[in-house]
């Protein structure tokens, strides 16, 4: 059986978020499927379940849990359908509890995943312990289904906070929620890459196994939102600031619905031996 990495939302290797994938045409049992995951010690690895050409289901696995969606993840399966399964340009997956995704590919390698919004909700009655998970302020704190959004100052407060995982962790085993940062800088001089992207996150789940993930996909169903209505518009760049780091091409389309967009790069095809 074949297993593909590839590092998703990066045009080069070593950059953006590695992911393992493996297609089947019938579900592995849950415990193999964790196995390898935990075997591979990657923030996920997805399985796909092929349909038919165009169709396909997908889970993702961390090293410790099944998680109920993971971006970066869907973007690497989508990769490795569009260059060794399909000649389609336009598939689907279809998601437990979570409908229908609609990923396509572009001419330049470009995958856009359209995904259910899930919107975060301003909040001021918050976990004390939120207070003492990094060493920097935090001006507001936003939750959504998957976390709870700490938004700073500047980026540059995003980029040297030093995360206390223990509390992180002791959050997400209370809460069921991980932690992000992030941030603009509406002052764009003060930093040259801030031209190159509309606002960046950090990510954090201790909890489900993953300390600091390299880039998000998910959660900028959440960020994405919060910084449209701040920034008034609609079509916005992110960047997560992780050490791989990783860009992101959000559009929101209305319909409680958002494209998130990135490439992909293939660094292995292995032989599993189960």
């Amino acid at each position: 059986m074949k297993m593909y990495q590839v590092d998703a939302f990066s045009t080069t290797l070593f950059k953006g978020n590695p992911a393992a994938v493996v297609v089947t045409e019938d579900w592995l049992s849950d415990d193999l499927m964790q196995n390898i995951a935990f075997e591979n010690n990657l923030a996920e690895t997805a399985f796909v379940r092929i349909v038919d050409d165009a169709n396909y289901e997908i889970r993702w696995f961390t090293p410790t849990v099944e998680v109920d969606f993971c971006g970066h993840a869907t973007l690497a399966s989508s990769f490795v359908l569009f260059e060794f399964f399909t000649s389609l340009k336009t598939i689907q997956f279809h998601v437990k509890d979570l409908g229908i995704f609609i990923v396509d590919q572009d001419l330049d390698g470009k995958i856009r995943m359209n995904f259910p919004v899930r919107a975060p909700v301003k909040v001021s009655d918050y976990p004390e312990l939120l207070n003492k998970v990094f060493d920097v302020p935090f001006s507001e704190v936003y939750v959504n289904p998957q976390a709870f959004i700490l938004v700073c100052h500047n980026e540059q407060d995003v980029i040297r906070a030093q995360p206390n995982l223990a509390k992180i962790a002791e959050i997400g085993a209370i809460h069921y929620k991980s932690t992000a940062i992030t941030a603009v800088d509406l002052d764009l001089s003060i930093t040259s890459a801030s031209k190159d992207y509309d606002y960046i996150a950090r990510y954090f789940a201790p909890h489900k196994g993953i300390d600091e993930d390299p880039v998000t996909g998910s959660m900028h169903t959440g960020l994405a939102p919060l910084w449209a209505e701040k920034l008034g518009k609609t079509q916005l760049v992110a960047y997560q600031a992780s050490k791989r780091g990783g860009l992101l091409y959000c559009d929101l389309k209305g319909n409680e619905r958002i494209e998130v967009a990135g490439y992909g790069k293939l660094y292995m095809v292995a032989e599993l031996y189960l």
